[in-house]
């Protein structure tokens, strides 16, 4: 684990040289085809070197809930376990990798019949009437639910008629999900997915896992490398990505895909609301803002074993932390 920038991938590739390792992605963007470039996804070199697995498996336009991400991560490491390998998860979707540690609550699966009915609701009376319809029947979500935030906003309302319990119950309900609330309170976007988890059982993880942290002890050196691989992005063509994206003509901002971090500074950009330097400058405040925001899930994590991503021998590290909590022969 560990915020955007900090050089995950470079230490998974090189686990997978010293290790018998397959790479699963933690990694709530990099599941979207044609999303390449903003989304920092390993090249076409290094997926051949190491393949990862739960990259390139949804198209844009659809939704993937952390639900979806624990049932696909467990068979794929059944499947790597079977072969007598170890699974790699390596990512920095921290609702992922606490959806596959701990389980999922109840919340109903998605509707898409009332989904539908709610956004006819919101054409014809306008979305600040569901938000008061929302206050009035779950006064604690709508406080962490902006009115412009329809996703989250019509999922709430959502699991109200369903279920008639409010969303906020189901936090309530399950204790593992306060650092779901806790990062509402923080304004995690991001993590927007939370809301659509659906029905699942609740269960703990049936594996021994060894949990790896790195970040750079500076926040400034993460600042740095952040903003340099913003800027590597663009010439690389990032905008061309996103041009490409918006000649499909069936994506629209409000779709999880396309509020990822960059791209939605860059639907910003190419739609006229801000100059480039202004689209740089945000874009690359969003993306500190997201490491940010992962040092803060991080930090409240237990059983770490953190690593300095500047260390020259973080390779070493790692496999010494790796030896010593595990009866795997990584010899």
């Amino acid at each position: 684990m560990g915020p955007t920038a900090s050089g995950k991938t470079d230490l998974a590739m090189a686990l997978c040289d010293q290790l018998p390792c397959d790479i699963i992605s933690v990694d709530s963007a990099m599941i979207y085809r044609g999303m390449d470039i903003g989304t920092a996804k390993p090249s076409a070199e290094e997926l051949a070197r190491a393949p990862h697995r739960l990259i390139d498996i949804c198209d844009p336009a659809d939704t993937y809930s952390a639900a979806d991400f624990r049932r696909d991560a467990l068979v794929e490491m059944d499947r790597i376990s079977r072969a007598g390998r170890i699974p790699l998860l390596v990512g920095g979707t921290m609702m992922y990798f606490k959806a596959l540690l701990h389980g999922m609550s109840g919340l109903p699966s998605a509707s898409p019949q009332l989904r539908k009915a709610l956004e006819a609701e919101a054409e014809r009376l306008g979305w600040s009437a569901l938000h008061e319809e929302l206050e009035a029947r779950d006064p604690v979500a709508a406080k962490l639910i902006h009115p412009n935030n329809r996703q989250r906003l019509l999922r709430a309302l959502e699991v109200i008629r369903l279920t008639g319990k409010s969303i906020s119950a189901f936090w309530e309900a399950d204790t593992s999900q306060q650092s779901q609330q806790d990062a509402s309170r923080e304004g995690i976007e991001d993590y927007t997915y939370y809301t659509q988890w659906q029905a699942d059982e609740t269960s703990s993880l049936p594996y021994t896992v060894t949990q790896l942290a790195m970040a750079p002890p500076e926040r400034g050196v993460l600042h740095d490398r952040i903003q340099k691989r913003f800027l590597k992005m663009l010439e690389l063509g990032f905008l061309d990505e996103v041009r490409a994206l918006m000649a499909r003509g069936d994506l629209h901002p409000e779709l999880p895909s396309m509020r990822c971090v960059g791209y939605r500074q860059a639907l910003n950009y190419l739609s006229g609301s801000d100059d480039y330097d202004a689209f740089v400058s945000k874009g690359v405040a969003a993306t500190r803002q997201l490491a940010k925001r992962q040092l803060t899930w991080l930090r409240k994590w237990s059983d770490l074993n953190w690593l300095d991503s500047e260390d020259g021998f973080i390779v070493e590290a790692a496999l010494k932390t790796v030896r010593d909590h595990t009866t795997f022969n990584t010899q």
